[in-house]
């Protein structure tokens, strides 16, 4: 099996990935038209990234069968245009989420005591003790989370260590589970901003949480607030965030941006990452020793198993329902040729099978196929194969 590696990747996942077998090949320069020729030159199975995107032109450049994303997040893959081409898409989701948590807290503890223009006045030769000693300090202060899934949990046991209260929204956040957590359950983003005196934001971008912070969360936010982003740079609405810091004093740590580049390296041509009232930081989130090799170790088992099996662990865009209203359940002997009769049947009446599986029982001798149709059959088709050679019996049951 072919890899191509179009990232900065841990030499142990590439090591592994040698010793099973696979033709590997890394280039971490790549990306845009030169990542296309690529795909198209070396016509990999399975492409690995981090941080470069892949639209659908290279998706459509060569026989691509997996991508893989060494990352949680897969926003930056044109996951509809895979879907389309028959290809996975999969993540490596959890494994990142304590270095994320760090940088987190590491901002929320650099925008309390500005350890960012400390360090700049004093390598300049500038003492300023008066101005630096002002600092709001942690202990007590609510933090507020937006999100509540590894990261978030993470974050969580680090404002307990020193001594904050936590509220949080998440679609997912039950009262039973905030209890269990030893956090308030608030009823919307808003309502987290009103309560909080440090806000972090740990959501996966998508349609409902593209811009989620927006104008009304941070007129919600108290005045002198901290706000930090280390999810994606798009669920934040920086025009209402540059306002508030301007009409508010709210203060943000940054690591992720709405017009960041690319790759590892390059010119940022963003305004709100230049503003003084933000300290930020090049998406760095998951780019400590640690998680990395925990990644490799993650994408390394995806490409591994799909090799061996044809299955994908943690595949994003594998439908969770489906067309299908009906299912045709086809006892049989275990013989050659038996389900193919199944399905030509089945072509014939212009019925589109959905899913399939055939569970054979012990022995060998015969097996139960489970057949996902998008229309019901008529009894005459369920009968034709009922009659097939080889069939035990058929029979419909709700999709």
């Amino acid at each position: 099996m072919r890899v191509l590696i179009a990232d900065s990747f841990e030499r142990s996942g590439i090591d592994a990935l040698t010793a099973a077998g696979m033709d590997v090949t890394v280039d971490p320069q790549l990306s845009g038209a030169s990542l296309a020729e690529a795909v198209g030159a070396q016509a990999p199975d399975v492409l690995v990234v981090r941080s470069t995107k892949v639209p659908e032109e290279v998706l459509a450049a060569g026989p691509l069968k997996l991508v893989v994303r060494a990352g949680a997040g897969y926003n930056t893959i044109d996951v509809a245009a895979a879907s389309q081409r028959g290809i996975f898409v999969s993540n490596c989701p959890g494994k990142n989420s304590v270095a994320v948590a760090e940088l987190a807290f590491g901002l929320v503890l650099a925008l309390d005591r500005r350890i960012v223009d400390n360090a700049v006045d004093l390598r300049e030769g500038r003492w300023n003790k008066s101005a630096y000693s002002k600092g709001s300090g942690l202990y007590g202060r609510t933090l507020g989370l937006i999100g509540v899934g590894g990261i978030g949990g993470a974050m969580i046991a680090r404002a307990k260590g020193f001594g904050m209260k936590v509220v949080a929204w998440s679609r997912s956040l039950t009262p039973e589970r905030a209890e269990e957590l030893g956090i308030v359950a608030l009823d919307s983003p808003e309502s987290v901003a009103a309560a909080a005196d440090v806000v972090s934001v740990h959501v996966a971008l998508n349609d409902g949480t593209r811009g989620l912070c927006g104008a009304d969360f941070f007129a919600a936010m108290k005045p002198g607030a901290l706000f930090v982003n280390t999810s994606r740079g798009e669920v934040v609405n920086e025009t209402a965030l540059t306002a508030a810091m301007a009409s508010k004093g709210v203060r943000a740590g940054l690591d992720v941006y709405a017009d960041e580049p690319a790759g590892g390296s390059g010119d940022y041509t963003g305004a709100i990452g230049k503003l003084p009232s933000v300290y930020g930081t090049h998406h760095i989130g998951a780019s400590t020793a640690q998680a990395q090799e925990a990644i490799a170790a993650e994408a390394v088992r995806i490409i591994a198993t799909f090799a061996r099996t044809g299955e994908v662990p943690n595949a994003v865009n594998i439908a969770a329902t489906t067309p299908a209203v009906c299912a045709l359940v086809v006892r049989h002997l275990d013989r050659p040729g038996v389900l193919a009769a199944c399905l030509d049947a089945i072509s014939r009446a212009g019925i589109n099978v959905q899913e399939m599986s055939n569970t054979v029982f012990e022995g060998s001798a015969a097996a139960v196929a489970r057949i996902s149709l998008e229309q019901t059959p008529d009894a005459a088709l369920v009968a034709q194969i009922r009659a097939g050679e080889n069939v035990l019996d058929a029979s419909l049951v709700a999709g």
